[in-house]
């Protein structure tokens, strides 16, 4: 499954996903968004039940804020609807995986 682009008006559907969702809050001019996108996009392509979904934080400041993002690159685990893991930073792939599964 491919990475989707996350805005208000698709943010409730994914949101009530069944399946684990990863969010990648990010920005183009970013540099350690730019190392992680791609390690986002190879988990996504890997992981089919997985909704992995990216949030550009320049256009949508409104969900940037209402998950308290104050740093990028920012990955966020939601499971039911709510959030269960949040990290900030540039991480490695595995680092990432191991905060799906936990």
């Amino acid at each position: 499954m491919s990475v989707q682009i996350v805005n208000q008006t698709n943010f409730e559907e994914i949101k009530a996903s069944e399946k684990t969702v990863l969010l990648d809050f990010y920005a183009d001019w970013c540099g350690p968004c730019r190392m992680v996108g791609p390690l986002v996009e190879e988990i996504a392509d890997e992981h089919a039940e997985l909704l992995v979904g990216k949030i550009n934080v320049d256009e949508e400041p409104e969900l940037a804020a209402a998950f308290g993002v104050m740093s990028i690159p920012t990955l966020v685990v939601m499971r039911n609807g709510e959030v269960v893991m949040k990290s900030t930073g540039a991480r490695p792939k595995a680092q990432i995986l191991a905060m799906l599964e936990g």
